[in-house]
């Protein structure tokens, strides 16, 4: 949505991320009256400044700060700056943090409390800013469920005073499993929720116990196969449309960007190289 003064406000949800939404806006003369929310505020500042009042005192949040605001604390909002503040955040419900929380086996009697509201945390606001923007695109649910739930355990662990989950186990039968299950759906992958559920593992654990397996999560282990099963398409004489429509790929050219990066070649170029002459 957009006016005549310059604002633009997009807000949603996207299905494998239940209970959580999602803004993204520019605000230049917006007020936002005293008030609170049930859930959690995650926000990130991309460009100009945001003036509030939480907790009796006046914050000002620049250009590249991480601004959490816990559920029910009252809080206002308004532009910093003349020309406003460009703006993305998530508003996760309670039930979404204490799910994530079980997940982990850790302590759910109480929810978590941010113990302040501004913070200058460049890891989590770049990788936030990347999350949010994954869940605009055509990203698989098994990469945007696995990389929130990434993303939320070092964002309360550093500034929630969440504890240490612990190691993750080894347990070797749910990885292979989940690899010869992630093998059958090249093309149209479980989400990790559906995975997790398949080999009787929270979607956390899982997560977790399938990175420490392979030194990468479930959706990067899964593109890697993609892209090898593509290469073969590609020596059997596949056009490179073919085998990205076969494989599942957004289109050719996510194809192409991901096949590049590691074989340093484009799948155009590397199937004609494989071609004999006269083939």
């Amino acid at each position: 949505m957009n006016n005549p003064q310059g604002e633009s406000i997009h807000f949603w949800h996207t299905a494998p991320l239940a209970g959580v939404e999602l803004l993204s806006a520019r605000y230049i003369e917006q007020r936002f009256a005293p008030h609170v929310h049930d859930g959690y505020v995650i926000g990130m500042i991309m460009a100009g400044a945001q003036r509030y009042r939480y907790r009796g005192a006046e914050h000002l949040a620049g250009s590249g700060t991480l601004v959490l605001i816990n559920p029910d604390e009252l809080h206002t909002g308004h532009k910093g700056t003349e020309d406003g503040w460009l703006y993305r955040a998530f508003y996760p419900d309670s039930g979404q943090i204490l799910s994530l929380l079980a997940e982990l086996e850790l302590p759910t009697h109480n929810l978590p409390a941010f113990g302040a509201t501004l913070y200058r945390d460049p890891d989590l606001v770049n990788g936030f800013c990347q999350l949010h923007r994954l869940l605009e695109s055509p990203a698989s649910a098994l990469q945007q469920q696995t990389a929130w739930r990434e993303l939320m355990l070092s964002l309360l662990q550093r500034h929630a005073a969440v504890a240490d989950a612990g190691k993750p186990g080894k347990e070797h039968r749910a990885v292979t499993l989940a690899k010869d299950l992630l093998h059958t759906r090249l093309a149209a992958p479980p989400s990790l929720e559906e995975l997790a559920a398949a080999v009787n593992l929270s979607p956390f654990h899982f997560a977790r116990v399938f990175r420490r397996a392979t030194g990468m999560p479930p959706h990067t282990w899964l593109m890697q196969q993609r892209i090898a099963r593509a290469r073969a398409l590609l020596q059997g004489g596949c056009w490179p449309l073919e085998v990205a429509t076969q494989l599942g790929f957004a289109d050719q050219s996510h194809l192409s960007r991901q096949f590049k990066q590691v074989y340093g070649v484009g799948p155009g170029a590397y199937r004609s190289a494989r071609q004999l002459p006269g083939s």
